[in-house]
């Protein structure tokens, strides 16, 4: 979970870098559907996660144990955020400025969730630094 989580925080980075950058519309899709990837495979290894820690007692006293709970938790934030922007996105119809205020706040959410996830991911690292995947031209989440 830790690794789909820092390359779904790094894909998700790469974007926004990519739109700010106002780099071609072929470049940012290419981009997006990655990074869209990436969010399905975190889900999945959240729920992977859930079902192995409910079966799981012998380690809930260590402090990785306690980083890995709080990273599959901010995980689970992170995509029920994510689906909801994508669903309220589908809906946009309206463009009132309260429509639009509130598509806002929810895209506002979804990057403070992104954020949540960055820190977890620091956090765990910390305790776990093993976990980190460095092979070869592969770049570290900060």
């Amino acid at each position: 979970m830790f690794r789909a989580a820092q390359e779904c925080v790094r894909q998700r980075q790469r974007y926004a870098g990519l739109v700010a950058r106002a780099a071609d519309e072929e470049e940012q899709q290419g981009a997006l559907r990655i990074a869209c990837i990436c969010d399905e495979v975190l889900a999945a290894s959240a729920a992977s996660y859930e079902q192995i820690a409910a079966n799981a007692s012998s380690h809930r006293e260590e402090e990785w144990w306690h980083k890995a709970n709080s990273l599959w938790h901010v995980a689970r934030e992170y995509h029920r955020r994510h689906q909801g922007c994508d669903q309220d996105s589908r809906k946009f119809s309206t463009h009132s400025p309260a429509r639009l205020a509130e598509l806002t706040m929810e895209y506002d959410l979804e990057a403070s969730a992104l954020l949540a996830l960055l820190h977890a991911l620091t956090a765990y690292r910390k305790v776990v630094p093993e976990a980190e995947y460095e092979g070869s031209g592969a770049s570290r989440v900060a």
